[in-house]
């Protein structure tokens, strides 16, 4: 390919599609391209979307405006999940050439042979049924500190509101032993933290064995090789069904080598009967355990919470129950979503609907909780010593990074600093709700 051509990715949602769209510029990498920042005028712009983004529509059609201000004859293709899902809704943007569904989308480069726009825009989706194979990805990159690394895709549950299983096809996960095998390569381009990515990572372990989905594996085995791996200093889990996260892998992480203290459990609700109506996979009762096993062994332990507000059916009450529920549990933060209606999801057919505006004051009311519970955790940590991995990026003279139990803090900008686990004492509050600390005489010293 001509070695001229550019490519520009704009990344919609979680950190699996962010690890996705680093496999894909690999491809193009590899075929020639140079890579270059969205906000520049590009050859080809890809769009890698997200099914659970709000106005996804709206979103993508905004997106689409502003590259064809920038370059009005770039190529512009759109990828992932809600392609998957609405490929002629995506189709129809104004601007748009090339819409690749689920099994098609890391095959993009194979289409790229004619630039050219598009008076119509070429759609090559599947049946998500087809999506029966694993695609290796991760997040990489010259200077980066953290990796997201997909080691499971798909999902086998049936919860009444969402649209990933549509959108991604069945649960199915890399071997162990490519897990490892990917993971020291990860080591080799210089990141020390990993973040282990997946629509269902508690569900690792189930792969397509002559057409037919066979459990050969399981979270709790890959989590113990991964701790033996030489280069990784800390492995963190992005997020993981509170079912699935039994007392064994809870243990284990509390005497793990690398394995971080730092969980992130969609609750959803703290209502039985709206867990119920969400198809979920446990009650209250079995999330509050799971919150105190976890302190009983990790008291410093970070816990992050999804939670759903507004499903049809959730009355004052029912949201109380919840707010209640989250006020009086051990967690540090909270992701709270609104519910949206969404096409083919069981829910949009549920009777009683929260109006627009009911769902947004509840929104606000748990964020504020979610500011509560989140500087008494950071306040809890004052004083302490922790190990703090710092990220290269220089915002304004100053460079921020994380602890093992994900305290943001900030401190001035130190080159030596970059890319290593520095001692430091968390001090106070920051300004911007991060912590400022103060760097142990020794590290002083070496930088």
């Amino acid at each position: 390919m001509n070695n001229t051509k550019t490519v520009a990715f704009h990344t919609l949602g979680c950190k699996l599609n962010y690890s996705e769209t680093s496999a894909i510029a690999r491809t193009f990498i590899s075929n020639g391209y140079t890579e270059i920042n969205f906000s520049l005028p590009a050859d080809v712009y890809v769009i890698n979307t997200c099914s659970v983004t709000e106005n996804a529509d709206k979103e993508c059609r905004m997106i689409v405006r502003n590259v064809l201000k920038n370059a009005p004859n770039a190529f512009i293709a759109v990828i992932g999940c809600y392609a998957q899902l609405k490929p002629n809704e995506i189709a129809s943007i104004e601007g748009v050439d090339l819409v690749l569904g689920a099994t098609e989308k890391f095959k993009l480069i194979n289409y790229l042979n004619d630039l050219h726009k598009k008076e119509f825009a070429q759609i090559h989706s599947c049946e998500v049924t087809e999506a029966d194979f694993f695609t290796d990805a991760w997040t990489s990159g010259s200077g980066r500190t953290r990796a997201f690394f997909k080691v499971q895709d798909g999902c086998d549950y049936t919860c009444s509101y969402c649209t990933i299983p549509l959108a991604r096809g069945a649960s199915r996960s890399a071997s162990i032993n490519d897990v490892i095998n990917n993971a020291k390569k990860i080591a080799e381009e210089g990141a020390k933290e990993i973040v282990l990515t997946g629509v269902n990572i508690g569900d690792f372990g189930i792969r397509n064995v002559d057409g037919k989905f066979e459990r050969k594996e399981t979270f709790l085995s890959l989590i113990k090789e991964l701790d033996k791996i030489d280069g990784i200093e800390r492995f963190r889990v992005s997020s993981i069904e509170p079912n699935l996260l039994n007392d064994s892998i809870i243990e284990f992480v509390s005497e793990s080598k690398h394995f971080v203290p730092h969980f992130h459990l969609p609750l959803q609700s703290g209502s039985n009967k709206i867990l119920k109506l969400m198809r979920r996979r446990y009650m209250r009762e079995l999330y509050a355990n799971r919150i105190n096993k976890i302190k009983q062994l990790m008291p410093n332990c970070c816990i992050g919470v999804d939670v759903i507000v507004g499903f049809p059916g959730e009355t004052e009450k029912d949201f109380l129950e919840t707010y209640n529920f989250l006020n009086e549990l051990n967690i540090s933060y909270l992701h709270v979503f609104t519910y949206s209606e969404r096409d083919n999801t069981d829910a949009v057919t549920l009777q009683e609907t929260v109006p627009v505006h009911e769902r947004r004051k509840r929104n606000k009311m748990l964020r504020i909780l979610s500011e509560k519970k989140l500087r008494k955790f950071y306040e809890e940590n004052i004083g302490m010593e922790h190990e703090v991995l710092f990220e290269r990026e220089n915002k304004n003279g100053f460079m921020y990074g994380f602890t093992k139990n994900y305290v943001k803090v900030k401190t001035i900008y130190i080159e030596n600093l970059v890319n290593k686990l520095t001692p430091v004492v968390l001090s106070g509050f920051d300004t911007d709700g991060s912590m400022n600390i103060h760097v142990l005489e020794k590290c002083s010293a070496e930088t």
